[in-house]
């Protein structure tokens, strides 16, 4: 018997989802969609937006530490994903790991507070999406843009799990093309290839350390690490993809380590770019520091075509929450955590009921926005990027309680297709980076609402947890 099939025949839980999964959702996404996935969850307005302000805080050289830091981070947790995935490819993976590895009220709570993220974000993205469309055409309503947005990304679920994988393969891959015209046409302007205003010779790197390597001192790094940490956000897609994957002992391995490389290159790559050719003075101040570097250098439209790429991120993530949350709702029914309505799929494998509710939330979530952004909006988004990292603490925690498992046994770790190098320094490190973030967030004042926020909901998860699990042991008496 091989690894995986011994560890879905050790619980029931695991039993349920595996048999679920033949019954309903397809094995449908290839590699190439993995990787697209796992880079479109992570490139966003956090990179062509947020990334200047970083530059402005922490300086080029403390910047590029902290992403450099975050990737790191991202790589490890993802190795104790891939070695799980590829032994339990379950859909919702990560929450049923937790279930079974930490508790079941830890693997409920994981699962409500990573569909929470999603459900605000679904919000956000939708109200700027619309507020982008007002830029080109000012005279229409963004509520208007944002229903047809709203209609398209739904449709695109609706359909099927490969349409839905299609269409982020061709959003992420707008994204990657504009970093990798964008690292291109900057590294072409700092060897003086292309002019740039500002400079009557080449730029070169001296803008990098110019006035010191931590012009600020070597605190703000620290604050904007965490910042750093949710902008990698994304990557633990591939653990909600797993069951909906052709070949998964294959194809995960190989989209994890493909996507790391890659995002140390895109996000270290254009911090340098942009560090060498905008002062870090001025970095972000005003607006997206891709619009200062191709307005610098004298592209034509470039505020336009940043507002292509910037709406573009913003469906992709749109697009990818609706999954995520579709499939977190479908993977608790199939746990038998929620009612088993959700569990329904059609015929081309979408679980339809779960895929409305998601929706649902999303525009409770978009209506919370003006109704109630002071208190429930705000607290959804947030806490969102807070979730992410409570999920790779899980992650970490999960993979070592999985290998000591394995050693109590008595069984070979060469039983598994894919090992995480390095055991136990790995998630041990990772762990570590991830509880820092943590922690950075109750130190820092600008960041500590949303871990109170946080801390509120999950207690209240724990505590709707214990009431079911109180009134089905009262049932059963």
């Amino acid at each position: 018997m091989t690894s995986a099939a011994k560890t879905e025949t050790q619980s029931e839980p695991a039993a349920h989802a595996a048999s679920g999964e033949r019954a309903g959702l397809q094995r449908k996404m290839e590699t190439r969609h993995l990787m697209m996935i796992a880079l479109g969850g992570v490139i966003g307005t956090g990179l062509f937006l947020s990334s200047g302000y970083t530059i402005h805080q922490a300086g080029p050289i403390g910047t590029i530490l902290a992403y450099a830091v975050g990737a790191l981070n991202v790589y490890m947790v993802m190795l104790c994903l891939g070695e799980l995935a590829t032994a339990m490819p379950q859909t919702g993976s990560f929450h049923v790991y937790a279930g079974r590895f930490i508790g079941p009220g830890t693997g409920f709570t994981v699962a409500i507070i990573y569909f929470l993220a999603w459900m605000g974000a679904l919000g956000s993205e939708f109200t700027a999406s619309g507020l982008i469309m007002q830029k080109w055409f000012p005279g229409t309503p963004a509520w208007a843009w944002s229903a047809l947005f709203i209609v398209l990304i739904f449709t695109l679920n609706a359909l099927s799990v490969r349409s839905f994988a299609e269409a982020e393969f061709w959003f992420a891959g707008i994204k990657v093309v504009s970093i990798i015209a964008f690292i291109a046409i900057g590294l072409l302007a700092i060897v003086g290839v292309i002019p740039i205003a500002g400079y009557s010779h080449a730029p070169g790197l001296t803008n990098l350390v110019k006035d010191g390597v931590f012009p600020n001192g070597f605190a703000p790094v620290f604050s904007t690490m965490s910042t750093v940490a949710f902008a990698f956000s994304g990557t633990e897609l591939l653990g909600v993809t797993a069951g909906e994957t052709k070949d998964p002992g294959e194809n995960i391995p190989k989209a994890i380590h493909t996507t790391f490389w890659r995002l140390a290159i895109f996000f270290i790559g254009s911090i340098v770019v942009m560090s060498a050719l905008i002062p870090w003075q001025d970095a972000g101040v005003d607006k997206s520091p891709f619009v200062l570097v191709f307005d610098a250098i004298g592209l034509p439209f470039a505020g336009d075509i940043m507002n292509f790429v910037v709406l573009t991120a913003i469906l992709s993530a749109a697009n990818s929450g609706l999954y995520a949350s579709t499939r977190m709702l479908w993977s608790l029914s199939n746990e038998r955590m929620i009612p088993r309505i959700f569990v329904r799929t059609t015929k081309h494998g979408v679980p339809l009921i779960a895929l409305c509710t998601a929706m649902i939330g999303g525009l409770l979530a978009l209506l919370s926005s003006v109704t109630a952004a002071s208190v429930i909006y705000l607290a959804l988004v947030s806490s969102a990027g807070l979730a992410i990292v409570i999920v790779w603490v899980v992650l970490a925690v999960c993979e070592i309680r999985f290998r000591l498992e394995m050693k109590r046994e008595g069984r070979d770790v060469n039983e598994l297709s894919f090992r995480t190098p390095a055991w136990p320094i790995v998630p041990i490190v990772a762990l570590f980076l991830s509880v820092g973030t943590i922690v950075l967030s109750a130190v820092y004042e600008s960041m500590r609402p949303s871990l109170i926020y946080m801390l509120v909901i999950i207690a209240i998860c724990y505590a709707v947890y214990g009431v079911k699990t109180f009134i089905a042991r009262r049932r059963n008496a």
